[in-house]
C-alpha cells in the first residue's frame, strides 16, 4: 500500500520538519543500495509526507556521494508522486539577494562524476523528455505558497548544477553569469532526471545563501556564511512546504506522470531479466 504521495528532500540545514505527526521511520531496500538516511513518514497539515534528508542527518554525505538513485527509488517505492526539493544555492544575479528564494524553471548540468539515470549499466536505453526539467504544476504551487508565506521569492530562473564540493572560482562564477544562470548549487542533479524517469513530479525551492564568488562588493562565499543564511531561511521553507502540501491535488494533470511512456527504445526481448526485476517499480507498466 502507498505510504505517502508527497515527498520532501531536505538539503543542507533541513534535516527534519517540525509539526509532523504520527511519525515513524522506514528504511526501504532498493536495487541501488541504501538511501541517504531513513525516510521519515508522517502527516503534515493532514497530508501524508515522506521526508528524506539528502545529506543524512548530521550531514555525512557530500554532494557527489549522494545515493540519488537509491533516494528517488526509495520514495517511489513508498508511493510518492510529488517531490519538493529544498536546496541551498548561491546567487548569480544582482537582484537575487541572499535570503531570497527561487523556484527555478531551467537547469544547466555541470556535474561530471555522477550516474545520471536509473538505466545506465542496466542494458536498457530510455530517452526521457527533459526540455522543462521541473514540473510546471508543482513549481506553480511552490511559488504561490512562498508568496502567501510572505517570502521574497523569484518565479523562474536557471539553476547551474556544479560538481562540488568545492565552491566556484571567480572565473567559473563569471562564466555561469554570462550564460544567464540565476543560481548555482550542487544537488538538483541527477535528482531531477531520476524523478522524471520515475514519473515523479519534481520541483525545487532554492534558498539563496550568498552571492557565490562573483560579487565584488560582497565577501566570497564561505561555508559559515552559507549555513548561517540557510538556517535563517529554514523556517520559511518549512512554512512553504506546509502550505504547498495542502494545495497538491490528488490527481496529476502534467506530463510527468507518463514521461517514460514512449522513452524506452530498447527491444523488450533484449532487456536482461535481472533489469526487468530490479526496475519493475519504474518500467513495469511499459515492459512486461
Amino acid at each position: 500500500m502507498p505510504e505517502a504521495k508527497i515527498g520532501v528532500i531536505g538539503g543542507s540545514g533541513l534535516y527534519q520538519i517540525e509539526g509532523m505527526s504520527n511519525i515513524r521511520e522506514v528504511k526501504p531496500e532498493t536495487p541501488f543500495g541504501a538511501p541517504s538516511d531513513a525516510v521519515i513518514l508522517g502527516e503534515l497539515e493532514g497530508k501524508s509526507i515522506a521526508f528524506l534528508p539528502r545529506h543524512g542527518r548530521g550531514h555525512t554525505v557530500s554532494p557527489t556521494e549522494i545515493p540519488a538513485r537509491a533516494n528517488i527509488y526509495a520514495l517511489k517505492s513508498l508511493g510518492v508522486e510529488w517531490i519538493i526539493s529544498v536546496n541551498a544555492v548561491g546567487s548569480l544575479k544582482e537582484d537575487v539577494h541572499p535570503l531570497d528564494l527561487v523556484v527555478p524553471d531551467q537547469i544547466i548540468d555541470r556535474t561530471r562524476s555522477r550516474t545520471n539515470g536509473f538505466f545506465e549499466g542496466m542494458g536498457l536505453v530510455a530517452h526521457i523528455p527533459f526540455a522543462n526539467p521541473f514540473c510546471e504544476q508543482l513549481s506553480r504551487i511552490l511559488y504561490q505558497s512562498a508568496c502567501d508565506a510572505g517570502a521574497r521569492v523569484h518565479d523562474g530562473g536557471t539553476y547551474v548544477v556544479m560538481e562540488g564540493p568545492q565552491f566556484s572560482t571567480k572565473a567559473e562564477s563569471a562564466l555561469y553569469r554570462s550564460w544567464g544562470g540565476s543560481i548555482i548549487g550542487m544537488t538538483a542533479l541527477p535528482e531531477a532526471k531520476l524523478a522524471r524517469e520515475a514519473e515523479i513530479c519534481y520541483a525545487t525551492l532554492a534558498c539563496i545563501t550568498d552571492y557565490d564568488t562573483w560579487h565584488e562588493s560582497e565577501e566570497s562565499v564561505t561555508i559559515e556564511m552559507a549555513i548561517a543564511n540557510l538556517q535563517r531561511n529554514v523556517d520559511t521553507a518549512k512554512r512553504i512546504i506546509g502550505i504547498s502540501a495542502t494545495r497538491i491535488p490528488e490527481k496529476r494533470e502534467c506530463s510527468c506522470a507518463t514521461a517514460l511512456k514512449d522513452a524506452i527504445i530498447t527491444d523488450p526481448a533484449k532487456i536482461p531479466r535481472g533489469t526487468k526485476n530490479d526496475l519493475k517499480l519504474i518500467i513495469g507498466k511499459y515492459v512486461k
